[in-house]
């Protein structure tokens, strides 16, 4: 009886690109790189699988990852892999916010995609399991898993555990809001102190239906995470767990040869457009999934997802315009629960391949609903609202359109006001601070786009100062630039085209009247279209800020933000 050969053992486990450094005589000196790293010769014969990690010790959301790393590892191990991990950047959104550095918030997603892309495909790995934590490093793995198309599994750093001050759950939204308060005199310079010191207890991503918790759910929704692996805390040993068992996974996902693109279609994408205007989730929504969807050739518009929202009731009670943080979602079932009772009302797609080789439905049936109610996720038959946290406005101002995000508010059907207009966020960081935006104004910030800011920064910072400063319920703002997922109130980002191109905003004048009509979803300046087309002749733009560097490759390639802002 003929011994099978490494070949066909390797090909049990599914068809592998790294047999191209690893068979025949010719691949001696390739194999001998490897023994120097220690691996022996069953090592080398099994697939190869690539751990992109974005650990740092740059932001929390990424601190803790490490040990998640070495469980996957392990998973791989035991899965009869070779795991190999790598390293990628990560930008701190939180700590850049209001500093020039926030410009190179938005580019980190572009080079963590592209340094992803660039490691798997240069040393022909078999798989994938990217492990992230931080806003941008989320949808950043994503487009790469889709881009590169090998199995892939997506693993979630985790959430924060709730801070506490004085008896009372507190997060980073209640730092930024605090800054607002102590700059209008309500809260001392030691309360603020307080605040600050207790607001984040250790490792995990900020707590609240924000950004990177929105993209987690995201990830889950797709199907690209274990089911219930979105809302695991950084902390908790079921995070270890899940890591592990990821590793595991992309070894089935390696055998049935299950690839992204099996994965990662329009019905999919559906399913995550749904659960996240569902939970209330972050505006961001609207530049990341289509950036996402964009890697893996399905396109996905701003209409579809302000159609899908219209469709789906608003059910998870979310921070930062709710009242629960992730934590709290964990408790009560996490992103399965949610997808359970929407799968329930026929709004998501249940036959949809997942990472676990199994359809939406099929995980979805090992998921207890006892349909009691909680103050979390509520009922379909009593949801928070009838439709989702997302819509999409169009209109003279934004011909590509503006994301406005409605959960957790009711702005009325229609909202006006005369326009106090500011030529990036410092302008009006200075004048809030001085008193200079008062009840009834319709702030505008432009060239803060992805050419004219570049980079698109997030405005945490002046929407929590508003809010602090108790004027969140009397302005609506409106933005080329775009919003952090702990944002809330009246806020419009992402008007498109930008500024910087010769979008109808760069000739928004002060005292110009701002209309918006909620029923007709639409953003007008009470300007005719002549004197628009007029203004927008005579502007003189400001040059580009960048000529050179990251910055100025960006400025170059990167898209409108309706497409996603991607560069390519």
């Amino acid at each position: 009886m003929n011994m099978p050969t490494k070949r066909e053992n390797k090909r049990a486990l599914g068809k592998h690109t790294s047999w191209e450094t690893t068979e025949g005589a010719a691949r001696a000196p390739h194999r001998s790189m490897m023994k120097a790293m220690g691996l022996t010769d069953e090592n080398i014969n099994a697939p190869f699988v690539g751990i992109a990690s974005t650990h740092n010790e740059v932001t929390p959301c990424n601190a803790g990852i490490d040990p998640l790393v070495e469980q996957v590892k392990r998973g791989v191990f035991a899965a009869q892999g070779t795991p190999f991990v790598f390293g990628t950047i990560t930008v701190s959104d939180a700590i850049s916010m209001n500093t020039v550095g926030m410009k190179g918030s938005l580019v980190s997603r572009e080079v963590i995609a592209d340094s992803i892309e660039t490691v798997i495909f240069a040393e022909r790995f078999d798989g994938l399991v990217a492990v992230a934590g931080c806003d941008k490093s989320l949808p950043g793995s994503m487009m790469a898993i889709a881009r590169l198309n090998v199995p892939s599994v997506f693993v979630y750093g985790g959430s924060i555990l709730p801070g506490n001050l004085d008896g009372k759950t507190i997060q980073i939204q209640d730092v930024f809001e605090a800054v607002g308060k102590h700059q209008k005199g309500d809260i001392s310079d030691s309360e603020l102190y307080k605040i600050e010191s207790r607001a984040c207890p250790g490792p995990g991503s900020c707590g609240g239906m924000f950004t990177a918790n929105t993209m987690s759910s995201v990830g889950e929704a797709l199907g690209l995470s274990l089911p219930g692996s979105a809302s695991e805390p950084a902390v908790d040993q079921r995070k270890s767990a899940s890591s592990r068992l990821a590793g595991e996974a992309v070894l089935n996902l390696l055998r049935k040869d299950i690839r992204p693109s099996e994965i990662l279609t329009k019905k999919a994408f559906e399913n995550a457009v749904t659960v996240v205007t569902a939970m209330g989730g972050s505006t961001n929504t609207a530049l990341h999934l289509p950036a996402i969807a964009h890697e893996m050739g399905v396109e996905l518009t701003l209409d579809d997802i302000h159609e899908i929202s219209m469709r789906t009731p608003h059910l998870a009670d979310m921070k930062p315009a709710g009242k629960y943080i992730m934590y709290d979602l964990d408790n009560v079932g996490g992103v399965p629960l949610v997808m359970k009772r929407l799968l329930e009302l026929g709004l998501i797609h249940g036959d949809c391949m997942t990472v676990t080789g199994k359809t939406i439905e099929e995980n979805l049936s090992e998921v207890e609903d006892d349909k009691s109610e909680n103050s979390v996720v509520k009922l379909p038959n009593e949801p928070l609202s009838p439709t989702g946290g997302l819509v999409i406005l169009h209109g003279n101002l934004a011909p590509e359109g503006a994301v406005l995000k409605v959960a957790g508010h009711n702005y009325g059907k229609s909202w006006s006001g005369p326009a106090k207009v500011f030529n990036q966020e410092e302008e009006c960081m200075s004048s809030l601070k001085k008193g200079g935006i008062e009840p009834g104004d319709f702030v505008v910030i432009r060239y803060e786009g992805p050419k004219g800011g570049p980079g698109m920064r997030e405005m945490l910072s002046i929407t929590s100062a508003i809010v602090g400063q108790g004027l969140g319920d009397k302005i609506f703002l409106m933005t080329d630039g775009r919003f952090s997922g702990a944002s809330h109130g009246p806020m419009i980002g992402h008007v498109g085209p930008e500024a910087a191109v010769g979008g109808p905003i760069a000739a928004v004048e002060n005292g110009d009247i701002i209309e918006i009509d909620l029923e007709k979803f639409e953003l007008n300046m009470k300007v005719s279209d002549l004197d628009i087309k007029n203004r927008l002749i005579s502007i003189k733009h400001p040059d580009p800020p960048y000529k050179s560097g990251v910055l100025g490759k960006y400025i170059k390639l990167v898209q409108p933000a309706s497409k996603g802002a991607v560069t390519g």
